[in-house]
């Protein structure tokens, strides 16, 4: 089992030695989440809460990922870095090229895209990009980082991209796992169909496992029914070495630890951001390893 610590909302300049102490105490990584910019007045709602609001507002600070990854990489060795979720149809599928294989080049390929649709009309419309059809042009755009990321020459030729031979350098020496996140049917479909990994936010325990049973079902009517599918949960329940045994016996691969928010309140000291990473090690990490 993989253990994640999700740095959502986070003091900005923490995340370098909040990096360091996850890596001393046995984390597998970090995730960032992402969003450009959140407008004053919000009518899109979140889907992730009964009430449709999200659990943030404009002043919550939204680091770019891909700038505080290469940061923590620079002082880390092992340590693994992601996001949950990065929105991808958000953005030009050469900028997502270019930066996040500059990360992974920087790191030595400790870096994975946690890729999400996104639920903002409003972000969208101030990005000047289209809401409607996000779902077709993300699938558009795995297909092309892929290709750009092996080096070289590459073209592409589809309904919503289309170019001629081109090269984005720096590319990254291994792969990059693409994960793609979110609860809802498409989601889980496009995670099946074409992604190395799906990743969840706040799922109860008694949830997961009819998730990862349908991701299961999915994946066998895919080109990738022989490659093994990496999936990654926030779960709604206090940490319980005996609940993510069950859940890592049902094929779940990891456990995404709760922003220190959620935690330890609003604002917290590195002081005690240490002490929680280092108990959540001692009861969790190490007897599960």
């Amino acid at each position: 089992m993989e253990f994640w610590q999700f740095l959502a909302f986070t003091e900005v300049d923490q995340l370098t030695e909040i990096a360091r102490i996850a890596e001393e105490v046995g984390f597998t990584g970090v995730l960032l989440g992402d969003h450009i910019l959140v407008p004053e007045k919000l009518d899109s709602p979140y889907p992730y809460t009964p009430d449709g609001q999200p659990g943030f507002d404009s002043t919550e600070v939204w680091p770019d990922p891909w700038v505080s990854i290469s940061a923590m990489a620079a002082v880390t060795s092992r340590l693994r870095f992601g996001t949950s979720v990065y929105i991808l149809p958000l953005r030009s599928p050469f900028q997502v090229a270019k930066s996040v294989g500059t990360a992974a080049v920087i790191s030595g390929n400790r870096v994975a895209l946690g890729t999400g649709a996104g639920w903002m009309r409003e972000e969208y419309a101030r990005m000047e990009m289209p809401f409607n059809d996000r779902g077709k042009r993300y699938d558009e755009q795995i297909e092309i980082l892929r290709l750009l990321w092996r080096g070289g020459m590459t073209e592409f030729h589809g309904q919503h991209y289309d170019f001629d031979r081109l090269e984005i350098s720096p590319a990254p020496t291994a792969e990059i796992p693409i994960w793609i996140g979110g609860h809802s049917e498409p989601a889980l479909r496009r995670a099946a169909r074409i992604g190395d990994g799906w990743i969840g936010t706040g799922c109860a325990p008694d949830e997961i496992p009819r998730i990862l049973n349908s991701l299961g079902e999915l994946r066998r009517d895919t080109d990738l029914k022989d490659t093994p599918i990496e999936t990654r949960v926030s779960v709604t329940a206090m940490p319980d070495r005996d609940v993510y045994k069950r859940l890592e016996d049902e094929g779940l691969t990891g456990i995404v630890h709760w922003p220190f928010k959620y935690t330890l309140g609003p604002k917290s000291s590195i002081e005690q951001k240490r002490a929680a990473m280092e108990r959540y090690s001692e009861d969790i990490i190490v007897p599960l390893s």
